[in-house]
């Protein structure tokens, strides 16, 4: 059985998602989808997210380097990272990525490649993050995850 502090930590640590704006409503929606017939939805689609956008960064990082560039490609995989993002509820990963595009689109390699920089410490942060929270909510058990706001 949970404890009342645990919950109310759960809940402060969730919270706070959307507070400090990491998360955005599409965070919500996913939770909506988790029953008890399948209670860690969300962190299963997080943990693809975050296999799947960590090899998305090191493409990027890796084309945005090569001489001569594709900039077709890059835009094209900043754009799949930039929906994948948003289809969590990644709001500032995605933020940093669009702004990552726009100066990209606009030929600005160093400032796309700066902004970049913000996009990854975004997605290392979300991760750093949501790990806990996800461990947390493992800890408490599935009672939890039907308890959380909808």
């Amino acid at each position: 059985m949970e404890s009342r502090p645990l919950r109310q930590q759960i809940a402060a640590m969730r919270q706070s998602f959307f507070d400090e704006e990491i998360l955005d409503r599409q965070f919500i929606q996913l939770e909506k989808l988790e029953d008890r017939e399948n209670p860690n939805f969300v962190e299963e689609v997080l943990t693809l997210y975050f296999r799947d956008s960590t090899t998305l960064l090191a493409t990027i990082e890796r084309e945005m380097e090569n001489v001569p560039i594709d900039f077709p490609k890059v835009d094209r995989i900043l754009h799949q990272l930039k929906g994948s993002s948003a289809s969590i509820g990644a709001n500032k990963v995605r933020n940093e990525i669009t702004k990552t595009r726009e100066l990209w689109q606009q030929g600005n390699r160093e400032g796309a490649k700066a902004t970049f920089q913000e996009a990854r410490k975004e997605h290392d942060t979300l991760k750093a993050k949501l790990e806990p929270y996800f461990q947390q909510l493992r800890q408490a058990g599935p009672a939890e995850t039907a308890m959380r706001p909808r």
